[in-house]
Parts: C-alpha cells; structure tokens; sequence
C-alpha cells in the first residue's frame, strides 16, 4: 500500500512534537523532522490544469553571473523577457516564462510573488513547459540565494549553465552538490564561441566525479547561434515533458523524499532502542538498598519515642515527626543520582524528573499514615497468637477457678451441716476454714499473677508495629520508582513502534528503476 509522503510527513512531525512536548526527544532532534521541507514539483500549477492527472514540467535556468541564462530564455521566447546583460548582479528578480492556457494565480502560497515577472507565450510546442529564470546564485546580492533555495523544491529539472570561463564557479558547483538527487540536470555550456573542446572535456570529467555517468552537456551561443546545440535542448526537454517522464520524475523525487524521511526517522529510533533501562533498574535495586538501610537506621529513634509516647499515652496523638528533614534528603538524593544515571543511560531526564516528583511530594504524607496505621493496629492486639491466647485463658480461669473452689467449699458446708444435725456434732472446724479460705485463694491468685506477667509490653507492640509499619512503607515507595521506571520505559517503547510503523510505510512503495543510458538515466544523478 503506497501512503501519500505529504501525510507520512505531517504524522512524523506530530510525532516529534509530542515527544519533545513530553520530553523524550530533544528540540535538536526533533528539529530533523520539523525541518523537512513539505513542497513539492506537483504542487506548482497543479491546480490549473484540466486534468489533474497531468501537469507542466518545470525547467529553471540556473548558474552564475555572467553565463547567459537570461539571454537563453530570451533566446527561447524570441524576444527580452529577461533582464541581461549590465543589470543582472543586482536583480532579485524571478523570470516566469509558460503558456497561456496556465494559470499564474494558483502558484502555492509562500512563494516570493512580488520578486517574479510573468510571461505568456502560445507556442503549442512548449505548451508543456514552464520556464524560470533564477536570479545569479552567486551575485553580490545575499536575497537572490534565498529566493533560489524557495523556488527549488518547485523545479523538476535544472539547466545548469556556464561559460567557458566560469564552468567551475564554487558557489553553483556547491548548489549542485547539495541538490543533486533532488533533480533532473541538464547542462548547457553557453558563450561556446569563445569556448575550447579541453573545456568542454573537462567540464565533463568534473560532472563525472559529481555522480553523473553519462551527463547531457549541450554547447550553446546567443551570440552565435548558427550551429550549435540549442535545438538538441530544446528538444530533450519536450521529450522530458511527456507525461510518462513527468510521472516518472514525481515518482523518484517522491522516492527520494521517502528515503531522506525514513532514514532520519531511523536516526531517531536507533536513539529510542538506545535507552538502557533494564541497567537503570538494576542501578536504582543498588541505590535502595544502601539508602533503605540508612533511613531505617535513621527512623530508629524517633519511632522509639513514639512507641514510648503511646505506651505512656494509649496511643494518644503525638508531637513526634517521624518523617523528618534528613530523612526527606536522603529520598531527594536517591532521586536525583537515579534521575543521574538514567541520563548516562541515555533516558531523558525531563519526563522523568515529573514522574518523580510526585513521590518526592507524597512520601512523607504516605509514610507517616502508613507507619502509624501499623503502629495502632499492633496496640489494639499486643504480644503474639500464644500471648493472647494464654491471656484469654488466664482471663477465664480468674473467674471459673473461684467459682468452682467456692462451690466445693459450699458443697463441704451443706454436706457437714447435714451429718452434724443427725448426730448433733459440731461441723465447722478452725483447720477447715482456714483451708477453704486458702483454696478459694488461690484458685483466684494464680491466674490472677500469671495473667499480669504475661501482659505483652506496650511499648514493645507499638515498636514492633511502627517497624512493620516503617518497612511496608518503605517498601511501597521503592515499588512506585519501579513502576515509574517501567511506565517510562513502556512509553519509550510504544513511541519506538510508533517510529517502526512509520519507517514501515516509508519503505511501503517500490522503488522506480531507472535504466542506464535511457534519458532519465542521463539526467538523473546517480546513486
């Protein structure tokens, strides 16, 4: 399935804005992507055409000051259409040159209109072809550089035009260099009069080295124009106007935006699969266990005076702060050498210094609640399962062991009130008092004294619950940067697909093979 590269780009673009939004990309970076030029050839005129299928093909005439391009075009209208001569250094101005039946009015918006002047023309030989005359990229005027590099990403092939004397001017040559894939090229060698065949040649050979295997080099002179190669020009560039070579021409320079697009986008996704965050975690397990340590060592004390306080207290509140400054900066300094080392490991920073910041703000509050709940739930049932249960049974036995030594001493009483009404002897006895008295005694004694002393200390169950507390909390806060960490490199991922898919789709169309030696195989640089 082929995707329009207008909609691959915007997406990609949307996708770096969000990404450096969250920050997990860099402005630098995302700037790879948001500086993709979006103007295309198509764009130029294709909206005046009867049918949409077809459009113009766009030629502009490009070189140095003094080589004649102005003169060629007027050579080609038949009449000064463009400035020449004395007056073209200093011209910022943008020769439009095309038929009659296009309109000029749908030229896309952002293009310099008040720097281009128009020409119409009837010839149905040319109908097919819009001419512009560029402005000399090597003038002394600095706009006329970016009046060029606006109108370049409209033209489909580039007549580069020198002279004899200046066929290797530095600043067209860098021009062609740097656009070389992105168009078709014809080369014109104008002033041929005063030009030789050793420049002519060498000309060829500097062409050669630039990428173009068999390049299309036509010797022109206005001057003189008897005999020389201007036709043959003419003539290739009605061959290249044809529909099927248009078609072809937007086909690459789709391609080749599909490919620069794609291979900045896998510049960006090589970055995302880069991130370590299976070593941060790793990084982060060491860090808590020393920092853990400490604050356990440094909580000790004032989770004693608390457990004392509420021994002494019921568990009334207290003054105590158990989550104090020290401790606060001890969490901030694990924080940040994790926020540290996640950098090393080429994590952003940005997203996840946010997502940390709520732990850094909500500990203290959550600790506290948390440590203390534990700490109350361990005084409402003090001592261990054997504590409580010989408390229970201590309990029971204060009240049924009386009971029962009670009952027996009654049960003696009545027995020996019977027998001595029978034989008229006296019953109760000074040994049998004392006796009961001790039993019924110690039946309630001894359970009595064992429950005391098997009364789990206060204090001991208020220390070990705010401990428990201290631990469970501690070990909360440790499980939220975990699940920080994991949620920031599930979010690295799911933007890395992201980045896959659209590479995916880069690469989605086939490629156009262009045959050597055939006419686009001679004006299209080769890879």
């Amino acid at each position: 399935m082929a995707y329009d590269y207008s909609e691959l780009l915007t997406q990609a673009q949307q996708w770096a804005a969000a990404a450096q939004a969250e920050g997990r990309l860099s402005a630098e970076r995302a700037q790879l992507l948001t500086t993709i030029d979006a103007r295309s050839t198509e764009a130029l005129f294709a909206a005046s055409q009867t049918d949409p299928q077809t459009r113009p093909l766009i030629v502009a005439f490009m070189g140095g000051t003094g080589v004649g391009k102005s003169s060629l075009l007027n050579r080609l209208a038949g009449q000064a259409i463009a400035r020449a001569g004395i007056e073209r250094p200093t011209s910022r101005e943008v020769t439009l040159y095309h038929h009659q039946s296009l309109a000029i009015n749908k030229l896309p918006a952002g293009l310099p209109l008040d720097s281009i002047k128009i020409s119409q023309h009837n010839d149905a030989a040319n109908s097919h072809i819009v001419w512009i005359d560029m402005p000399d990229f090597d003038s002394v005027e600095l706009g006329n550089k970016r009046l060029v590099l606006e109108w370049l990403p409209h033209i489909d092939v580039l007549l580069y035009v020198v002279s004899p004397e200046r066929y290797r001017d530095n600043k067209a040559w860098q021009l062609l260099l740097a656009e070389g894939a992105k168009h078709a090229w014809l080369f014109v060698m104008n002033q041929w009069d005063r030009g030789q065949p050793v420049q002519y040649d060498d000309f060829k050979q500097q062409l050669g080295k630039a990428g173009f295997t068999d390049p299309l080099i036509f010797r022109t002179s206005c001057s003189e124009p008897d005999g020389d190669e201007f036709a043959g020009l003419l003539e290739q560039l009605r061959q290249l106007s044809g529909q099927h070579s248009v078609a072809q021409l937007e086909q690459r320079s789709q391609q080749l935006r599909r490919q620069h697009l794609k291979q900045t986008l896998q510049q960006l996704a090589d970055d995302f699969s880069g991130r370590d965050y299976a070593q941060c975690q790793q990084n982060f397990e060491t860090l808590w266990l020393h920092t853990e340590a400490g604050l356990q060592q440094g909580l000790a004390w004032p989770i004693k005076q608390l457990a004392q306080f509420w021994a002494e207290n019921l568990g009334q509140p207290a003054d105590i702060k158990l989550w104090d400054d020290w401790a606060q900066n001890r969490l901030n300094d694990l924080l940040d050498e994790l926020v540290l080392q996640a950098a090393q490991a080429n994590i952003p920073s940005k997203p996840l210094k946010v997502a940390l910041q709520g732990i850094r703000d909500n500990t203290e509050k959550n600790l506290t609640a948390q440590t203390e709940l534990a700490g109350r739930q361990a005084l409402l049932q003090p001592g261990n399962g054997a504590q409580r249960f010989l408390l229970t049974l201590t309990a029971i036995c204060e009240t049924v062991l009386p009971l029962a030594a009670m009952g027996a001493v009654g049960y003696q009483v009545f027995s020996g009130y019977y027998h001595s009404a029978a034989d008229a002897t006296a019953y109760l006895g000074a040994d049998f008092a004392i006796h009961s008295v001790l039993l019924i005694g110690l039946s309630w004694l001894i359970p009595f004294f064992l429950h005391k002393k098997i009364q789990p200390s206060l204090q001991k169950a208020a220390l070990k619950g705010l401990q428990k507390g201290l631990q469970q909390a501690l070990a909360a806060v440790m499980a939220e940067i975990k699940q920080v960490l994991l949620s920031e490199q599930q979010r690295n991922e799911m933007l890395g697909q992201q980045l896959t898919r659209l590479i995916e789709r880069c690469g989605a169309e086939s490629a156009m093979v262009v045959e050597n030696g055939s006419l686009l195989g001679r004006v299209l640089l080769a890879k």
